[in-house]
């Protein structure tokens, strides 16, 4: 695993954890900072990571606190305090 590929694992744990102790400004700074590393080193991102982030606002997802999350038709829909939706395909 490269260090840039650590880097972003580990700012994705920083980020879960800022969210949680309810610091999103500084989630949404590790959410930030991780994108612009994957993007200079021309890394995907997790999937993980994908999931629980915003991709308009950059915010870290938290169901139930700042996300609304439904299912329909095998798709799970994911809504963003912002109005951002995000659509996942599920097998059921």
């Amino acid at each position: 695993m490269s260090i840039a590929a650590e880097r972003i694992d580990r700012l994705h744990d920083l980020a879960r954890e800022a969210s949680a102790d309810c610091r999103e400004d500084r989630a949404r700074r590790y959410v930030r900072r991780a994108r612009r590393i994957a993007e200079r080193n021309r890394l995907t991102l997790p999937r993980e990571f994908v999931r629980f982030t915003c991709d308009s606002c950059d915010v870290y997802l938290r169901p139930g606190r700042n996300a609304r999350v439904r299912l329909q038709d095998g798709h799970v829909v994911v809504t963003c305090d912002c109005g951002e939706q995000a659509r996942y395909p599920y097998d059921a």
